[in-house]
């Protein structure tokens, strides 16, 4: 019988058969797309006759399409639907998955057939986009390690499968403890909560079997909760339960899991002949080196921390009028904020919520790219790895263009945060495809479903990235959609965000969840005007997140990570009543791989371009004028990493931005 991942894919636009497919298949799937691949590879290694750009780069293109398969759909559900069969395959793949690429990276014959065509880059007549792959294609297998020899390249391969160990282990630790804690709460605990995070609560509770409403530790709760409860007792032990995740002793603990993350990233950079792993990780993108990165954000810093503690003043007066004396507290914050906004912007957010249903911000998110783009969203009945996931197919002038899938609401088998994928990337080599796009939110479910305003940014932001894979139009898969500089990537979803800014768009899709009426125009104005409330907050709990994980890497591997995390933060003044972000056991995006390690960073890189970049369109014809959209696309969702990403917004923009666009859109300088 055959594999149902490997055969034909006879589905609407070859979206994976998810309702054919079970566990049981991904293991013999695997293992023949490994066999497979490794022949491929092999066979473009074995070659004899004289390199040429077709016959090795367009050849390691075309190969590991069985593997593209497999690890698509399984990478899917294991970080969107997750159970103990698929951790038990996480754990069992990652050693095997890194082994099967280190072989690749490390394959000398290969590597020399590929360093022959960058000697001879010049007589070869490339495309400036097959220049772009042979470069990047050359430049991987350097930095990973080929030209590497005897105990240093078999060090190499070790460092390499041991490091994709401890990141699954990372991973499955922090889904460990954000799914195994929740407080009940009883009929006396939720007064005083708004009636959203009450049904929340409840539906949390049903989810786990508890008979009342809970408080778990996904993020569409617990912030909430934090914000709107007066039982300063319970903010206190959820709080204290959130920031705990990763350090709670026993098995499920990150920290000496990041202790040696971080000595075996430092081990495999200076193998490679780096000073340290941000010398090397920063050295392809477009802030280059360590010192760039810890000037920008110190640059962002200081104005933050200044509002911060100025904020913090105002919260510890609000709360010692409640009676309670001593210092404010990281539990506090988000009560008191949220207080002080109802009060200065008469913003409530209780009030602010009926409007925002996920369904009419799922269409102002489609109506936003159709005025840009000219795309058009159709749903999809298809059948996907979960009941809650939706589709669409995105077409322009009737021509297909992409499939686009949602999957919206928390759950306990899906691991915390947002995300884009692209279960197919864009590509026309070795043959046309047309991708198939995944974003992933942990929203709270509910009949309808409303969110906060965080949360359609975060609708926003992830389908900014999904538009980077949809618009894509280069000729390889490689350097398609996504495929771009860390701290480049963050700009089309960081830029997409202004648009649920834009007040036209609120006035058409902001209705009330009840009476179908729109926002009223004195609310929008309050939400327009309280859009940067709070920024000294979010700022410093971002920058100070980022300069941690900067200091990990930018060095010698520390000794102790919870010790140099302390460090950081009393050297920059961390406010004792403002938590990191992330803090190192749970820090998924510097831990759980090298994505976002010494790259966190990049968040905040992109802000300084998005904030620029919106304002050209403010400067030409408004949000939605067709040159600028036109440009946008053409310069930037369309060309992948086909050019340096200075390059790519420098065609945009015609100009590098500074800081002060950041500052000034945060509302930490005056406009």
């Amino acid at each position: 019988m055959t594999n149902p991942i490997l055969s034909d894919w006879n589905t609407p636009f070859e979206i994976a058969p998810f309702a054919t497919i079970s566990d049981d298949d991904f293991t013999p799937a695997l293992e023949q797309a490994m066999q497979v691949h490794d022949a491929e590879i092999d066979a473009i290694a074995a070659n004899q006759d004289t390199p040429t750009f077709a016959n090795t780069i367009e050849a390691l293109e075309a190969a590991g399409e069985q593997m593209d398969k497999v690890l698509s759909v399984f990478f899917t559900v294991a970080g969107a639907d997750s159970n103990p069969k698929r951790e038990e395959l996480q754990r069992a793949f990652s050693p095997k998955l890194a082994a099967h690429y280190s072989r690749i990276s490390s394959n000398k014959s290969l590597f020399q057939r590929v360093a022959d065509l960058w000697d001879r880059r010049d007589e070869l007549g490339l495309t400036d986009e097959q220049a772009r792959v042979l470069m990047l294609s050359h430049r991987g297998f350097v930095r990973a390690g080929a030209a590497l020899t005897g105990d240093d390249d078999a060090r190499m391969q070790e460092l390499k499968a041991r490091l994709a160990s401890l990141g699954t282990s990372f991973t499955q630790n922090l889904l460990a403890d954000e799914r195994d804690w929740f407080m009940e709460l009883a009929e006396e605990d939720v007064q005083g909560l708004p009636g959203f995070v009450v049904d929340t609560a409840r539906a949390a509770g049903q989810e786990k079997g508890a008979d009342e409403p809970v408080v778990t530790l996904s993020r569409s709760l617990i912030v909430p909760f934090l914000q709107f409860s007066p039982r300063r007792d319970l903010r206190e032990k959820a709080y204290r339960a959130w920031t705990a995740r990763g350090a709670n002793g026993g098995e499920t603990d990150n920290r000496e899991i990041a202790t040696e993350i971080l000595k075996l990233r430092e081990e495999r950079a200076k193998l490679l002949g780096y000073d340290s792993f941000a010398e090397y990780k920063l050295e392809t993108e477009m802030a280059r080196t360590p010192d760039r990165v810890r000037d920008l954000l110190m640059q962002v810093w200081e104005p933050a921390i200044k509002r911060a503690d100025a904020d913090a003043d105002e919260l510890t007066q609000m709360m010692q009028e409640d009676g309670i004396n001593g210092p404010l507290e990281a539990w506090d914050w988000r009560y008191y904020a949220e207080k002080r906004r109802k009060a200065e912007h008469d913003l409530d957010e209780a009030a602010l919520k009926p409007y925002l249903q996920l369904d009419r911000m799922i269409e102002a998110s489609f109506a936003c790219a159709n005025r840009l783009f000219g795309l058009e969203f159709a749903p999809l009945d298809v059948p996907l790895y979960h009941p809650d996931c939706r589709a669409w197919e995105v077409t322009r002038n009737g021509e297909h263009v992409a499939v686009f899938i949602g999957d919206y609401f928390a759950r306990g088998s899906k691991r915390s945060g947002a995300w884009c994928s692209a279960m197919r990337g864009q590509a026309k080599f070795p043959k046309v495809q047309a991708p198939v796009v995944i974003n992933v939110c942990n929203f709270a479910k509910g009949d309808p479903a409303l969110l906060s305003y965080d949360d359609a940014r975060t609708l926003f932001h992830e389908f900014g990235h999904a538009l980077h894979q949809m618009l894509s139009n280069v000729t390889y898969e490689s350097i398609s959609g996504t495929s771009v500089a860390r701290d480049f990537v963050e700009l089309p979803s960081q830029l997409y965000e202004h648009w649920l800014e834009v007040p036209e768009v609120l006035a058409e899709f902001a209705t009330h969840a009840d009476t179908g009426e729109p926002i009223p125009q004195e609310m929008l104005k309050k939400v327009l005007k309280a859009a940067n409330f709070d920024q000294g907050f979010q700022t410093v709990e971002y920058v100070a997140s980022a300069l941690v994980d900067l200091a990990f890497h930018d060095g010698a591997a520390p000794a102790d990570p919870m010790d140099k995390q302390a460090e950081v933060l009393a050297e920059i003044g961390m406010p004792s009543a403002i938590g990191m972000r992330h803090a190192t056991p749970h820090f998924a995006h510097v831990f759980a791989g090298d994505g976002y390690s010494s790259g966190y960073y990049s968040y905040m890189w992109s802000e300084v371009m998005d904030a620029d970049a919106f304002a050209a369109f403010e400067e030409a014809g408004g949000a939605f004028d067709p040159e600028r959209a036109k440009s946008l696309e053409d310069n930037i969702l369309s060309t992948g990493g086909s050019r340096e990403a200075e390059d790519l917004y420098l065609a945009f923009r015609g100009r590098l931005p500074g800081v002060e666009a950041l500052l000034k859109g945060r509302g930490l300088i005056a406009a």
